[in-house]
C-alpha cells in the first residue's frame, strides 16, 4: 500500500570557488620536530608588524637622545645648513677633506622641508626627520621578520620580531641621522633576499642583494661592505639551492662568478648620483666612499681616526651588553650552538645526510650567521671604537640570537625525550614555551629599564634646548612688547604659537663651553640666536661656522650654498685646535654648562659658572647622572623608587643667563618697540 509521505530532500549547495590551498609549512632551514601537524605559532603579517614596530619607533624619534655628536655636526648641521644658511661646518665636510657625502644628507631634505613649508617651523622638522628614518626602519625590520617567518622558522622569527621591538640597541639606532644607521637599514633589506639559497634559477636574489649592499657602502658607510662578504662566498664557492654534478662545476662556477659580477657593475652605477651631487656640492671632483677609506686605512701615522681616542679590545662586547642585555650571549653562541645541533638533533636543519652534489642546511645557516662574528672581528681589531660603528650590524645581533634560542630550545626537546622516552609529553609540554617567553620577557624588560634610564639620566640637553624655545625667548617677546596680547579669556589650547622671528632684534649669542659635545644642533635654537664656543679644557678641534647667504644660481648649476665649497683655513684633520673659533666669554648672553655641587671641579678654563650669581641667573636646570659617582647597575638601567635612585649622584645641566647683558638688551629693545622702531 502506498504511503502518502512525501520526502524532501535539499541539495548541498555547491560551491565552484576552487579550494584555498594551505600554506606549506616546515619548509625553511629549521624545522620543528613537535607537533609538525598542530596550527602554526602566531605570527604578525607584514601590515600588522609594521603597526607594531611603528609605535615603538615612532617614540624612539621623539624620545630618544642623540648619542654622538658626530650625528649633530658632521649631518644634522649641514642639513639645516642646506635649508637656512648658517650652521656648524666640520673638517670633513669640507672639499678638501670630503668624508661626509651631500649625497646622503640631501636624503633628508624632503622630510625636513615639508614641516617649513607648512609653517610649522624648525623644531618640528627635526622630528620629522627622526619619525621618517624611523618609518624607513620599521619597513626594514618588518620586512626582515616576515622573510625569517618564511625562510627560516616560524619560531625564529617570533623571537626575531620581539627582541627588535624592545631592545635598546634598536631604540637608539633606528631613528639616528648616520650612515651606519642608513646602513643598517640596507643590510636588513639585503639580508632579506640573502636568507634564500643562492641558485642559478634565483637571478632575483643576487641582483637585489648585490644592489642593496652597495646602496649601505656607497650612500652610507663603505665599510658596512664587510657584511656582505659571506654573501659573496655563497654567490661564488657554495652550491646554495643547485644541485652540481662533478662534469658541470666548472661551467657552474662561471656562471656564479660572471652573474656576481654582473650584478656588481650594476650596483657601481650608484656611484653616479652619489659622485655628481658631491661634486657639485663641494665644488671639486670627489669620490666621498674612496675618501672614507683613504682617510680611515691609509691616512699615515699621524692622522686618522685614532686621532680621536682608542678603546680596549672587549669595547663592543661592553657596549653590546648594555644594549641587548641577555641576547648577547645567545647572538655569539649560535654558530656553535648550531655545531651542537648539527650533532644532536639533526633533523631540525631538515635534512638526515646531504647529497654530496648539494650544500647542507648546516653549511647555508653557518653563512647567515657568520656576518655578526665578521663584523665583530673586524671592528674589535680597530683601535678606535665607536657604538655607532656597531649600528648596521644590530638587527644581525637578533637574528643570532633568535636562532641560538630556538636551538637551545631544540636541545631541550631532544634531552626530555630522551628522559621521558615519550614524543607524545613532550609535544604536551609547557617547557619549552614557558623557557623562550621567559627570555624574551627579560630581555624586553632590562632593555625598557635601560632605555628609560637614557631618558631620566641623559635627556637634559634636549630638554634644555626646549626650555629656551619654548619659555625664556617668548619672556623676551614678553617683557619688551614684542609679543601681542592675548585677548582675554582665551584657553591654553587656544593659544596661538608664538613666532620668534622678532627675536633678531636682540643679536642674542648663546655660548657653549665644556658642554659642545651635548649640542644638539641648531634646528633646536630658533634662527636669530646665534651658537658660538668658549674656551674650555678641551684642546682638540671645534667646527667652524658654514658661510652664510646663498650663492646666485646659473643654468649650469643648481647648488645656492656657497659655504659648501669653501674650506676655512684652521680646519684640519689633525684634531689641532683653532683658537679663532672660540668668542670671549663677555660677549655670551646665554651659556649652557654642566655643574656637579657634590663633587665639584673647576679650573681657569673652566670655571662654576652656575653658581657665579652675580654674573650669571640660572634660566633653568635640569639633573644630569653623574655617572662617575654613581653605582654601575643603577646608572646602567632604571628602576623607580628612591631605593634604586638613593644609589645615583646628579648634576645640574643649565641654561644661564648674563644678567648684566641681557637686561641691557631687554631695555634696548622695549625703547626701541615704545618709539615705534620695531
Amino acid at each position: 500500500m502506498a504511503s502518502n509521505t512525501q520526502t524532501l530532500r535539499f541539495r548541498r549547495n555547491e560551491d565552484n570557488k576552487p579550494p584555498v590551498p594551505r600554506v606549506a609549512r616546515h619548509t625553511g632551514m629549521l624545522q620543528d620536530q613537535l607537533r609538525r601537524s598542530a596550527r602554526k605559532p602566531w605570527n604578525p603579517n607584514f601590515l600588522t608588524a609594521v603597526r607594531i614596530l611603528l609605535l615603538v619607533r615612532v617614540a624612539a624619534a621623539m624620545y630618544s637622545n642623540i648619542q654622538d655628536c658626530d650625528e649633530v655636526f658632521n649631518f644634522w648641521e649641514p642639513l639645516h645648513y642646506i635649508e637656512h644658511g648658517h650652521g656648524f661646518q666640520t673638517w670633513e665636510v669640507t672639499p678638501m677633506y670630503a668624508i661626509r657625502s651631500w649625497a646622503y644628507v640631501l636624503l633628508h631634505l624632503i622630510p625636513a622641508r615639508l614641516p617649513l613649508v607648512l609653517n610649522l617651523g624648525k623644531r618640528p622638522a627635526f622630528f620629522a626627520v627622526r619619525i621618517a628614518l624611523a618609518v624607513v626602519s620599521t619597513l626594514c625590520e618588518a620586512k626582515l621578520c616576515c622573510t625569517v617567518v618564511e625562510k627560516v622558522n616560524e619560531r625564529v622569527g617570533r623571537y626575531l620580531f620581539f627582541m627588535l621591538l624592545f631592545n635598546a640597541g634598536m631604540w637608539n639606532a633606528a631613528p639616528a641621522f648616520l650612515p651606519s644607521s642608513f646602513a643598517m637599514y640596507a643590510t636588513m633589506m639585503a639580508f632579506t633576499y640573502s636568507l634564500e639559497p643562492s641558485s642559478l634559477k634565483n637571478k632575483r636574489r643576487t641582483l637585489f642583494a648585490t644592489i642593496l649592499f652597495a646602496t649601505g657602502a656607497i650612500v652610507g658607510w663603505p665599510f658596512a661592505l664587510a657584511l656582505s662578504l659571506p654573501f659573496v662566498s655563497e654567490e661564488l664557492l657554495v652550491f646554495g639551492g643547485d644541485q652540481v654534478e662533478p662534469s658541470a662545476r666548472r661551467s657552474w662556477m662561471i656562471s656564479r662568478w660572471k652573474r656576481l659580477f654582473t650584478a656588481g657593475l650594476v650596483s657601481a652605477l650608484i656611484f653616479v648620483p652619489v659622485i655628481a651631487i658631491d661634486s657639485v656640492a663641494y665644488g671639486r671632483w670627489n669620490i666621498v666612499p674612496w675618501n672614507i677609506v683613504r682617510y680611515n686605512i691609509f691616512g699615515g701615522s699621524d692622522r686618522g681616526p685614532d686621532l680621536y681616542g682608542t678603546s680596549p679590545w672587549y669595547f663592543y662586547i661592553l657596549n653590546l651588553l648594555l644594549n641587548f642585555n641577555v641576547l648577547v650571549p645567545l647572538a655569539f653562541v649560535s654558530l656553535p650552538g648550531l655545531a651542537v645541533t648539527y650533532r644532536i638533533d639533526r633533523k631540525r636543519l631538515g635534512m638526515t645526510k646531504p647529497n654530496p652534489n648539494q650544500s647542507s642546511p648546516f653549511t647555508l645557516l653557518a653563512l647567515r650567521l657568520a656576518p655578526l662574528y665578521v663584523w665583530t672581528a673586524i671592528l674589535t681589531a680597530q683601535a678606535h671604537k665607536e657604538e655607532r660603528f656597531m649600528f648596521p650590524a644590530y638587527p644581525l645581533v637578533c637574528f643570532n640570537a633568535a636562532v641560538a634560542l630556538y636551538l637551545i630550545r631544540g636541545w631541550m626537546e631532544v634531552a626530555y625525550i630522551s628522559a621521558t622516552n615519550s614524543p607524545y609529553k613532550a609535544s604536551r609540554s609547557i617547557i619549552f614555551g614557558a623557557t623562550t617567553f621567559s627570555v624574551i620577557i627579560l630581555t624586553g624588560l632590562i632593555s625598557l629599564s635601560r632605555a628609560l634610564a637614557l631618558w631620566h639620566y641623559y635627556h637634559a640637553p634636549l630638554s634644555i634646548f626646549n626650555n629656551l624655545e619654548a619659555s625664556e625667548l617668548p619672556r623676551l617677546l614678553n617683557v619688551t612688547g614684542l609679543l601681542p596680547p592675548l585677548l582675554p579669556g582665551t584657553d591654553e589650547i587656544d593659544r596661538p604659537s608664538i613666532d620668534l622671528t622678532p627675536i633678531r632684534a636682540f643679536d642674542l649669542r648663546l655660548c657653549l663651553g665644556k658642554e659642545w659635545h651635548r649640542f644638539p644642533g641648531h634646528y633646536l635654537v630658533p634662527n636669530g640666536v646665534k651658537v658660538d664656543f668658549v674656551k674650555s679644557e678641551f684642546d682638540g678641534l671645534l667646527p667652524a661656522h658654514f658661510e652664510e647667504g646663498r650663492a646666485k644660481l646659473s643654468l649650469s648649476g643648481w647648488w645656492d650654498r656657497p659655504g659648501s665649497r669653501i674650506t676655512p683655513a684652521s680646519l684640519n684633520d689633525l684634531n689641532k685646535e683653532a683658537p679663532e673659533f672660540y668668542v670671549p666669554i663677555e660677549s655670551c648672553d646665554y651659556l649652557v654648562d654642566l655643574d656637579f655641587p657634590n663633587h665639584t671641579v673647576s679650573s681657569p678654563l673652566e670655571p662654576r659658572y652656575a653658581i657665579d650669581n652675580e654674573t650669571w641667573e640660572r634660566v633653568s636646570c635640569l639633573p644630569f647622572l653623574d655617572a662617575s659617582h654613581s653605582s654601575l647597575l643603577t646608572r646602567t638601567l632604571w628602576i623607580p623608587g628612591s631605593w634604586w635612585q638613593n644609589e645615583n649622584e646628579f648634576g645640574d645641566y643649565c641654561l644661564l643667563k648674563n644678567r648684566e647683558k641681557v637686561h641691557k638688551k631687554e631695555v634696548e629693545v622695549a625703547g626701541r618697540v615704545r618709539q615705534g622702531k620695531l
